[in-house]
């Protein structure tokens, strides 16, 4: 018998290899585990790794929040923090909605909007955004270079026109000369702008965290009270059903039954409404979406994932949020309804809530849906002390705050040739 028949060809002994190592990762309990009375397999809790870079948007130093930052995240610190990349040159920077005083993010309930609009949703911390896939509340951007130009050019956030931006970029020399040096550019290209922001927010993340560093052997690291909470949290709570893996999120679409949020309408004390809130809503429902008539004077809620895929049955849902930097990012949920983590917890606790979308739908046509709420949503039965332990772990997801002061910023400079010859 010839050699290669007796033998398997070195790529196919490989691709052999591979498929067995899979094999061992998918069906072995060290590589997955269920929830409790979950169908299906959830990723392990687990300490992060350093962030991933995508190889579009690479970077010669792949470092973290505190160490010193390279030339490309050194350049997208300024452009995150530069009204610039904004359309009036106002209070529309990335670091208007994502605060370093407040989280990264807002800790108000809606997040600020552009003048003159304002956003219905709250805004996220931008800290670990690097590990996510799925990025705002509706998922709706697959990466951190996605996600910038979504932001900032979008009428209720940043507001910005494409040439307008680029041309604000190359009347300030500094600009010129970083973006030359970081990515050859003769003059700064916009698309090289939201790659620099992605790869600064790639540097915000953390992961020296007391669970990280349980998680890598430390057992010192968490206090009694939080690894009970551990326990808890993927045990009797079963938080772990959804929030799952490193990032803990399973990055799905769920109706929690999060009553309605703040300001989308009157209730019984009219000054409670909030007339741009309700406006940019229902812009959204209709107006922006080219949806039905029913629809529109039907939904008075946010549809979440509905407004991505249009299916009756996405209406109220939203992704799992990450569970990492709470300590700081409060309000919590898309409208920012609960205030705290004990908050959270007792939401949790009774089972959520309801809104209008955990309810029957019947539309004009006799067509009915079901409530769309979770079924994994039930009562807990919490006790007071298993609360406070359970807080104690989401506490240990945080480390020290991460604080950047404002940087100073690169001016503009009129050039006396505005192209200059060869």
């Amino acid at each position: 018998m010839k050699g290669g028949e007796k033998f398997m060809k070195s790529s196919e002994k490989l691709m052999f290899i591979l498929l067995v190592f899979a094999a061992l990762l998918i069906f072995s309990p060290a590589g997955t585990a269920h929830a409790e009375g979950d169908p299906d397999f959830d990723m392990p809790l687990g300490a992060l790794p350093p962030p991933p870079y995508p190889v579009d948007n690479p970077t010669l130093k792949k470092n973290v929040w505190p160490s010193p930052m390279g030339p490309k995240q050194e350049l997208g610190y300024l452009t995150f923090f530069d009204p610039k990349l904004s359309g009036d040159q106002g209070p529309s920077a990335c670091s208007d909605c994502h605060n370093p005083l407040q989280g990264w993010g807002t800790n108000e309930a809606h997040s600020k909007g552009y003048p003159g609009t304002a956003h219905w949703r709250n805004s996220q911390t931008i800290v670990n955004n690097a590990y996510l896939q799925k990025l705002f509340w509706g998922g709706s951007s697959p990466s951190l270079e996605a996600q910038a130009p979504s932001a900032a050019r979008a009428a209720r956030a940043g507001n910005l026109e494409r040439d307008q931006g680029e041309a604000r970029l190359r009347l300030a020399p500094e600009y010129v000369r970083r973006f030359n040096e970081v990515f050859g550019d003769r003059w700064p290209i916009l698309q090289n702008a939201w790659r620099s922001i992605a790869s600064f927010e790639r540097y915000m993340s953390q992961i020296d965290t007391p669970f990280d560093k349980y998680m890598n052997g430390d057992k010192s690291a968490m206090s009694a009270s939080a690894i009970r909470g551990l326990d808890i949290f993927k045990g009797k709570a079963n938080c772990f059903e959804c929030h799952n893996g490193p990032m803990l999120t399973d990055e799905k679409f769920y109706n929690l039954g999060v009553k309605r949020g703040e300001g989308l309408d009157g209730g019984e004390d009219p000054d409670d409404a909030m007339p741009l809130v309700q406006v940019n809503l229902r812009w959204e429902i209709y107006g922006n979406k080219g949806n039905s008539e029913w629809i529109f004077r039907s939904f008075k809620d946010d549809a979440g994932m509905w407004f991505r895929d249009k299916q009756l049955s996405s209406r109220g849902k939203f992704r799992t949020a990450p569970l990492r930097f709470t300590r700081f990012t409060a309000p919590f949920m898309h409208h920012g309804q609960l205030d705290s983590l004990r908050a959270v917890i007792d939401f949790y606790d009774r089972g959520g809530d309801e809104n209008e979308f955990t309810k029957e739908l019947i539309t004009p046509y006799g067509d009915k849906y079901p409530g769309t709420k979770s079924p994994i949503m039930k009562k807990l039965n919490l006790t007071e002390e298993e609360k406070k332990d359970l807080e104690n772990f989401l506490l240990a997801l945080t480390a020290d705050p991460m604080v950047l002061p404002t940087p100073k910023l690169p001016q503009f400079q009129a050039m006396a040739d505005w192209m200059p010859r060869k």
